[in-house]
């Protein structure tokens, strides 16, 4: 009792209280936390602690983004010319709620995945390869429970069986995304989930989970197990029954600290063990070379960023007269090419490279890391050019947008550095072109920002993408397709794009992969689909007590800012 005590405490403290014990690990972002159910999990708030509380059947090995190994899964087979994957699972596990896991408990969960399947989360990843579609029984008429059923099913000697309707080479890279993560099912139905059973399988397709009853009380494999957790603190600790080492940390906690300034001066204290930064600008200012801070850098960047243009705005609200006459924009602004070539001109890249990357960064061709195969570094990009950007916007909607003027919103998620720069030097250098030209900047809560996103409300977002799984077609299906995840958010279509990445996931071929991935890219320049945000160099910093974090160490494809998972980290 007087353990707990301490910990809600800590909990509910400010950034006053006294140094992060040495069993206690302490992150302050200013992030809220959209769900803690796996199969709602599609963002990297959620990710970071999902990532510890669940475990999925692979996992990435060490640092690298190519190799996998076995966590819930220990080893596993391919036939029938590689449609069917075969899994032995790891014995003696048990979950937070004490029960055993068994196969019961995988084949549960992943088939909550493909009936539950929605806009908003990621199990269409999982329903491409074992559905052969993204849709959900809803969406699509020919998914049945028959067909969901012989997708996954446990055989007799207790392994799980994977039959996919066709090869799919990126199968085993996805089945290590975070939100594909065991479940514990006995545990589920007893709070009210899905029953599992054909009965009410109807009643589950499409249901959003982002509030479900796993979201409120987890009960995963991971080495930490949910405590609690309220708006502004969430609290978990050493699950005991834990299959695999014993974690060096007793405690993590994530604490919501909004004002930057606040968490650094926490973080210098002590009181913090690590921080959501600024960006290089402020952090290299403000922490770089203090007393007990690490700091490392020269890190991977597997993320892409851009600034949506919403071709089809769904809220009104934010169209101010919803007309082309100085006061607010139509829903369909941004579907005048010149429109999108104009705002692509605007943006001073370099400015955001030189001031807030502080020279550590790079304009990359296409939305995915130029480390990834199918990235093309010959596709021409856009270039700060306000004469550019003044020609465009002259010939935009017939010359009613240079006449009359606009008014529109860019939304950033609130207390993100980064998108409010963002924000900030496209505002600037759009209305210096014309004063008529107005920009407001607003700030939105990261699950807000997910929820508008989905519905295609804000008109200009700058928002990034972190792959679920090490492959190109993780970032150009999700960016430029029409049936992408970021459909939505730009509302951007291209019947030649749709058909060339088509192409790239009916065919094993890497040479033609990577051509039909050059053909989207020039396609998405000439038709300025997005605004492309520098990549910056990846780096991290720590208080010099943690040990475990580092370059070693450090693996981009997860989603907890030390690129490392919470077991792994202990404290001098």
């Amino acid at each position: 009792m007087k353990k707990l005590a301490i910990l809600s405490t800590l909990l509910v403290a400010s950034t006053a209280f006294a140094a992060a014990p040495k069993d206690t690990l302490v992150y302050q972002w200013s992030s809220d936390i959209p769900t803690l159910d796996p199969a709602a999990t599609y963002d990297t708030g959620s990710g970071a602690i999902v990532e510890n509380l669940y475990e999925t059947l692979l996992t990435y090995k060490g640092a690298s983004i190519s190799q996998l190994e076995g966590l819930l899964g220990t080893k596993w087979t391919v036939s029938n010319a590689g449609k069917t994957y075969t899994f032995d699972l790891r014995k003696n596990v048990k979950f937070h709620s004490g029960n055993a896991m068994t196969c019961t408990d995988a084949e549960y969960s992943f088939e909550r995945m493909l009936v539950t399947n929605e806009g908003s989360s990621a199990n269409y990843i999982i329903a491409e390869s074992l559905l052969g579609t993204g849709a959900n029984a809803n969406d699509d008429k020919t998914i049945t429970w028959a067909r969901i059923d012989r997708a996954v099913e446990c055989n007799s000697a207790g392994q799980l069986v994977f039959t996919l309707p066709k090869t799919d080479p990126t199968f085993l890279a996805r089945l290590a995304y975070t939100g594909f993560a065991v479940v514990d099912s006995k545990y589920a139905i007893g709070l009210g989930e899905w029953s599992g059973k054909e009965a009410d399988w109807k009643a589950w397709v499409g249901k959003d989970l982002t509030n479900s009853k796993l979201d409120k009380a987890p009960s995963g494999t991971g080495a930490y197990k949910f405590v609690r957790e309220d708006a502004n603190a969430f609290l978990a600790t050493a699950f005991d029954g834990y299959w695999g080492k014993k974690p060096a940390l007793k405690n993590v906690i994530f604490q919501r600290v909004d004002e930057i300034a606040a968490r650094q001066q926490a973080f210098l204290r002590g009181d913090a063990d690590i921080i959501e930064g600024g960006g290089r600008a402020t952090d290299t200012a403000q922490l770089k070379g203090k007393p007990g801070v690490t700091w490392v850098d020269d890190l991977p960047n597997v993320a892409a960023t851009a600034l949506f243009m919403n071709q089809n705005i769904t809220d009104k609200g934010t169209l101010g007269s919803g007309k082309l006459d100085g006061k607010g924009i139509p829903a369909n602004f941004f579907s005048d090419v010149n429109v999108r070539r104009a705002f692509s001109y605007a943006f001073n890249y370099q400015q955001y490279i030189t001031d807030f990357q502080k020279g550590a960064g790079k304009q990359r061709t296409t939305l995915m890391p130029d480390t990834f195969p199918g990235y093309d570094a010959k596709v021409k990009k856009y270039t700060y050019n306000r004469a550019q950007a003044t020609a465009y916007f002259k010939k935009a909607w017939g010359g009613q947008v240079w006449k009359n003027g606009f008014v529109l919103t860019a939304f950033y998620r609130d207390g993100s550095a980064a998108a409010q720069t963002i924000a900030e030097i496209l505002k600037r250098e759009v209305e210096a072109i014309n004063p008529k030209f107005k920009v407001n900047v607003s700030a939105k809560q990261w699950s807000e920002m997910v929820a508008s996103g989905n519905e295609g409300k804000n008109p200009l977002i700058s928002i990034g993408w972190a792959p679920d799984f090490a492959d190109a077609d993780n970032f150009m299906y999700t960016f430029y397709s029409s049936n992408g995840y970021y459909a939505k958010r730009s509302s951007w279509k291209d019947a030649s794009v749709d058909k060339w990445l088509e192409q790239t996931r009916a065919t094993t071929n890497t040479a033609e992969r990577n051509r039909l991935y050059s053909l989207v890219a020039n396609r998405a320049y000439e038709q300025a689909s997005h605004i492309l945000i520098p990549a910056g160099v990846n780096y991290s910093f720590f208080r010099d007590t943690i040990v475990g974090a580092g370059k070693a160490n450090y693996n981009p494809m997860i989603s907890f800012t030390l690129g490392t998972y919470w077991k792994e980290l202990s404290k001098k």
